[in-house]
């Protein structure tokens, strides 16, 4: 019963963050409190991620390492790339172009994986993927913001090492090591840390959402522009990375989701720590949040329906009893 409703709050995350975001837009007292405990938030969540790892995903890493590469990489290609180019084009405000650019620069988000489950895609290479892309962020996210960010401002590269460390690499690994130490008795606590990992990033954009209540309503309109092409964007270039290489139908989704769903939690928390003097660059992140879940949500009902036409097709002749 308690796993079900846990499952329910995960695959629905993003009816709760428009939810407390839109009482925060309104009422910003009752969650600005929250940005003062982001790196706690996000750390947490990531703990959560890592107790949710099984030494078969891991497996999964060296068993399909070509299809699981392809798309970190073409994550770490397609979304930093098209950030830049969409704030240049744009000629982005510096503030709203690090933003992106963070969201751009970061890993995979966990929501991927509930997304590609929904979608009917392959769940463990989409774990694999977030593993990977996660693993590697503490070397990757930081060069990618140096390089493509640097246009605006100039970056503390080893500052941002530092803050991706802290906040990623360590929460993960703990949970990993706290799982096996526990023999895999955390992940029988009924769903318990994907569901503190869910509201830790709830309220982390619940926060963000309070403190920037007045920008939003200046610069608003053109962020949900620039996140919404972003995504798509992502989504897109994934599925046709993944059909270029001829994956099947069930890794091309999930290839696609996981190249167009950031982990924009930690995108919001960098540019706290980071970019102190550029209070906007969180806001790309908080909208991120928001509106990924949802395309993903929509992009995976697409997907889904694909897919049960895809078995029909392999199955086209009736089994009588």
């Amino acid at each position: 019963m308690i796993n079900n409703l846990v499952n329910k709050f995960v695959q629905n995350i993003w009816i709760f963050i428009i939810v407390l975001s839109v009482i925060a837009f309104y009422e910003p007292g009752y969650f600005a409190w929250m940005t003062k405990y982001m790196v706690i938030f996000l750390s947490v969540a990531m703990f959560g991620m890592g107790t949710s790892i099984k030494t078969s995903s891991i497996v999964d890493l060296a068993k399909h390492p070509k299809y699981i590469a392809i798309g970190s990489i073409a994550q770490y290609v397609i979304m930093p790339l098209s950030a830049f180019l969409i704030c240049i084009l744009f000629k982005l405000p510096t503030d709203i172009a690090i933003g992106v650019i963070l969201v751009g620069c970061c890993p995979g988000g966990t929501a991927s994986n509930v997304i590609t489950y929904i979608a009917k895609g392959n769940v463990s290479m989409s774990v694999a993927m977030t593993i990977l892309s996660t693993l590697v962020a503490p070397i990757v996210t930081p060069l990618l913001v140096y390089v493509y960010a640097g246009h605006w401002v100039e970056i503390n590269l080893f500052a941002m090492f530092k803050s991706v460390v802290t906040i990623i690499l360590i929460p993960v690994v703990l949970g990993i090591v706290a799982n096996v130490v526990t023999k895999g008795k955390i992940e029988k606590t009924g769903g318990l840390f994907p569901f503190i990992s869910a509201m830790a990033i709830v309220l982390i954009i619940a926060g963000i959402i309070a403190v920037n209540a007045q920008k939003i309503v200046e610069c608003g309109v053109l962020v949900l522009f620039i996140v919404m092409l972003h995504n798509l964007i992502g989504l897109l270039g994934g599925l046709g990375v993944a059909k270029l290489f001829k994956m099947d139908y069930d890794k091309q989704t999930a290839v696609a989701i996981e190249v167009g769903m950031q982990n924009s939690g930690l995108a919001i928390t960098l540019a706290t720590l980071n970019f102190a003097l550029n209070p906007l660059a969180t806001l790309p992140g908080a909208i991120f949040s928001i509106w990924h879940n949802i395309s993903g949500s929509i992009f995976a009902c697409i997907r889904r329906y694909g897919a049960s036409k895809e078995e029909v097709l392999e199955d086209p002749v009736p089994h009588h009893n």
